[in-house]
């Protein structure tokens, strides 16, 4: 019988087993904050910097055994004691992306083409056709993001709420293959996904893809409700069979049992770190601080990495290439200029990854 996979995993086994937790100590964190601080201009466009400005040595090897642990263990990882008192929230965004250019190719996110965004509510509605989750204050339906990977830094939390949700994704698939095989069949044949008004010139406004696709012994999830619902309301998109339908919605079912969901509350100077393959993460809703300052804000940043695994076909359509340790992934959105291709070509060779 085979090994299971240490990404098949319940709630029980994460709380029995804390290895996926890497605390940072009091001299690692002041020699990451005091990188970030040396390497100039705090103000200076995002995508100018480069990996070479920032002496992340004295971090490395805890940040590599985290981002080992989303690839090859659990699917996800928390880095704890990030810097935080003191630190401002362009400082505290800083040294998200600097952790971000030792570790891969950043991917846009949005039709901004932005490629570090502050989760923050700006009042957003989630359940609108082109509404985004990380904008509002809403509950999220689990999902993955388009990239290998996501990291959420945490610089202040709400007061109430905005608990984060992880399930393993092949846990569920396995559960949903027990019991009910039929389901298990239809969460493996095309479902259309919205772009959500995000899509570039050359992009059409939906695809198609499996929610669980099984390659060798491993189980690729891709999974966002949101986004299948608003692809039902887009001229021509096919529409779900009462089998689809039914399979997705047990399968959302499984995912929120709860020896499946695990809950943890991302405490500022938290980083995140999940797989957006093997993990599907979600957000409870929260009720924010009145102050500007207080607000809850965490910034996202996605990567294509270099030891990234290959993907199903399936996968092509959204990710642009299923190859592994390829730039890939993202969404272009509408300003993706030269300055972004500049930079994807640059962090790419710096990575020893092939850009796109």
């Amino acid at each position: 019988m085979a090994t299971p996979s240490p990404s098949s995993w319940t709630v029980a086994d994460i709380e029995a087993d804390q290895g996926w937790i890497y605390p940072l100590s009091a001299s690692e964190g002041a020699a990451l904050l005091s990188a970030v601080r040396r390497a100039g201009d705090i103000d200076k466009p995002i995508l100018t910097w480069r990996r070479d400005d920032f002496d992340l040595r004295a971090v490395m090897a805890r940040l590599a055994a985290a981002f080992r642990e989303v690839r090859d263990g659990r699917g996800m990882a928390l880095v704890r004691n990030l810097p935080r008192e003191g630190v401002t929230p362009a400082e505290f965004r800083l040294m998200t992306w600097a952790i971000g250019l030792h570790f891969g190719v950043a991917r846009p996110q949005n039709r901004a083409s932005d490629y570090i965004t502050e989760v923050k509510d700006a009042g957003v509605t989630y359940r609108s056709p082109t509404g985004r989750g990380y904008s509002s204050n809403a509950e999220l339906d689990f999902h993955v993001d388009s990239s290998d990977v996501v990291l959420l830094s945490c610089y202040n939390q709400a007061p109430t709420g905005g608990m984060s949700l992880c399930a393993s994704a092949a846990t569920a698939h396995a559960i949903v293959t027990a019991e009910r095989p039929d389901y298990a069949t239809a969460l493996a044949t095309p479902y259309p996904f919205s772009r959500n008004g995000e899509e570039a010139a050359d992009e059409a406004p939906w695809y198609t893809t499996p929610i669980c696709a099984v390659e060798g012994d491993r189980v690729f999830c891709k999974w966002n409700r949101n986004r299948i619902e608003n692809a039902q309301k887009l001229e021509g998109v096919p529409t779900l069979t009462t089998l689809q339908r039914a399979a997705m919605e047990y399968f959302d079912a499984v995912l929120r049992r709860p020896e499946n969901m695990f809950c943890m509350h991302l405490a500022p100077g938290d980083l995140q770190i999940l797989c957006n393959q093997t993990m599907l993460h979600s957000r409870t809703s929260f009720v924010d601080h009145p102050e500007a300052d207080r607000k809850r804000t965490l910034y996202r940043l996605w990567l294509a990495r270099p030891d990234s695994r290959r993907l199903p076909e399936s996968w092509m359509v959204y990710y642009g290439t299923i190859e592994p340790g390829t730039v890939r992934g993202g969404m272009k959105g509408h300003h993706y200029d030269d300055a972004r291709r500049s930079f994807d070509a640059r962090q790419a060779a710096a990575m020893g990854m092939k850009a796109a």
